[in-house]
């Protein structure tokens, strides 16, 4: 029985199949079904197999992730210290008016807590978090749909077939942008605001110019003036993922909300969700493949833990590896900054106290979800203003009552002896750093 066990055992992690001919040597035939040999000569080495022991969580509905409460139980069984997530927490109440600090480690729920609107259940606009699903829609798109988009990242998608809504092209050189290279912000598409341009690592100083609107988001985001030639240079431009996200559109014939309910919430048992359609009287016809996500915080977590596991949940492949594998290096398609298929990655380690895998993907408002594989941990901050908790804008109605508490709330201003509060990407990295060095093993 031991023998068979161990074949069992076996089949659940995937080993060769030769091991079937071992055990039949050893005598085992009568001990081992007839269905089981038809599982070994039907089993698919490229199917995702869930390994002896991992967890993946239930719904909220039932029962959600396990959870730790208490110091000791967070020491021994998540290799963390308590203390110090506390005080990873307690600066990020001083970054924005409403957020939060979620913390998972080896599939446990070690740190959960809200401050002002945030809630489990909220649904704030993530803003620029929303990229994130994008880029990771994209990636099972190239898979599902190889024959449709044979080139991948590589594939230039200016064309009639990907982008029809582009013709005539306003600028002769959008021909030669490839989906890798509007994933990872080296287009050309001229960053909005602001934003600067960098070429191999400096800045360079951009003049605004017109950007998305989101009454003609489409075209508005198509027709995005090129700074530099595709491939010349980074600047952080939502047009650019808004882009990957009509591709998609018309790859997969769904809309990339529906493609990302199909793909990844159905499947990992997210609660109630969306995008953020409205704005005011306006219904947005598409989503902004630019972000906007409207996600339980629990169940922001378990995207980021999908990540983690290289695509996988439980004993089904969400998301193919080998793009993940992309997702915290620089590749070709950015060589300017450490920005890849819209993750920030630390691969230079320039987050000085985090690890050089881990990569995350940031939000206005203070928003951001982290994984750091090597320390096999997925980290949610949740950042924004009250607008950002306007449960209108995803037409999801309210469950709980809102803490308002924090609805004066300003800025803590900079002093020679305060930073002041950390709203954007430097608070996230300064989380990342305290929470990341809050494990203990």
């Amino acid at each position: 029985m031991t023998v068979l066990r161990n074949f069992i055992q076996s089949l659940e992690l995937g080993r060769d199949r030769s091991l079937c001919v071992r055990l039949l040597a050893a005598g085992l035939t009568a001990s081992i079904s007839l269905v089981a040999l038809i599982t070994v000569a039907s089993y698919a080495p490229a199917q995702a197999v869930r390994k002896a022991g991992e967890y993946f969580p239930p719904p909220d509905s039932k029962g959600g992730w396990r959870t730790l409460k208490d110091a000791a139980s967070i020491r021994k069984l998540a290799g963390m210290d308590l203390a110090r997530l506390e005080q990873a927490y307690d600066f990020t109440q001083r970054c924005s008016q409403n957020g939060g600090l979620v913390v998972v480690r080896h599939g446990y729920l070690v740190f959960e807590r809200y401050y002002g609107r945030a809630n489990r259940n909220a649904n704030p606009d993530m803003a620029s978090t929303g990229k994130a699903f994008t880029s990771i829609a994209c990636g099972i798109m190239i898979h599902e749909f190889h024959n449709k988009i044979p080139d991948g990242l590589d594939q230039k998608v200016f064309t009639e077939t990907y982008l029809p809504e582009a013709f005539p092209l306003d600028d002769p050189r959008k021909a030669d942008i490839t989906l890798g290279q509007l994933l990872s912000m080296s287009a050309g598409y001229h960053g909005e605001g602001g934003s600067p341009g960098v070429v191999d690592g400096k800045v360079v100083p951009l003049q605004p110019v017109p950007g998305q609107d989101i009454r003609n988001l489409d075209q508005s985001s198509i027709r995005t003036p090129l700074w530099t030639n595709p491939g010349g240079g980074y600047s952080y431009s939502s047009p650019s993922p808004h882009v990957a996200s009509i591709v998609l559109r018309h790859v997969t014939g769904m809309e990339l909300q529906d493609y990302i309910d199909q793909r990844l919430a159905k499947p990992m048992g997210w609660g109630a969700w969306g995008y953020c359609l409205h704005r005011g009287d306006f219904l947005m016809p598409h989503a902004n493949g630019a972000g906007s996500t409207a996600l339980h915080a629990t169940d922001a977590v378990r995207f980021g833990y999908c990540l983690l596991h290289q695509g996988r949940w439980g004993d089904k492949q969400l998301v193919p590896a080998d793009y993940i594998a992309k997702c915290n290096k620089m590749l070709p398609y950015n060589r300017h900054t450490p920005f890849t298929l819209q993750f920030e990655n630390n691969s230079d380690g320039h987050v000085a106290g985090a690890p050089r895998d881990a990569y995350y993907k940031s939000g206005a408002g203070g928003f951001g979800i982290f994984i750091v594989p090597s320390l096999d941990l997925v980290i949610y901050k949740l950042g924004g203003n009250n607008g950002q908790y306007d449960p209108a804008l995803a037409g999801i109605p309210l469950t709980f009552q809102p803490d308002t508490s924090r609805d004066d709330w300003k800025p803590i201003p900079r002093t020679p002896f305060n930073e002041g509060s950390m709203g954007g990407d430097d608070g996230l990295r300064r989380v990342l750093e305290m929470v990341s060095g809050a494990v203990r093993d």
